[in-house]
């Protein structure tokens, strides 16, 4: 009977890590996120004129249009792709949780 609760700790335990590890990845997301409104914001914004500029390191560069935009859609489609996974790890993370917490409630109902 002393192994049920030292096993139900190590559950707990592994929920915490679980918990922590999907704040850590919320965060990563989040920053995905607000990156692919700034990208779409510029690609709006690109429409909207005739001269474009990219900045690269502290200037401004002249750049064609055409070219700004295939980079920016390219990183669109990379911080798509990065928030998906995330999502993907997300579930994941949150079904193991679930189950973990499952088997601890019975294992308490059990005690």
């Amino acid at each position: 009977m002393a192994e049920a609760p030292k096993e139900t700790e190590q559950k707990l335990q592994q929920m915490q890590l679980i918990e922590q590890s999907l704040q850590n990845l919320l965060a990563q997301k989040q920053q995905f996120q607000m990156q692919q409104v700034e990208v779409e914001s510029a690609l709006a914004e690109l429409e909207k004129v005739n001269e474009a500029y990219k900045i690269v390191g502290s200037i401004m560069v002249a750049s064609k249009k055409e070219d700004l935009k295939k980079e920016l859609n390219s990183k669109k489609e990379v911080m798509e792709l990065r928030i998906k996974t995330m999502e993907k790890q997300e579930n994941q993370m949150r079904e193991k949780a679930s189950k973990l917490q499952n088997e601890v409630l019975k294992e308490m109902k059990q005690d």
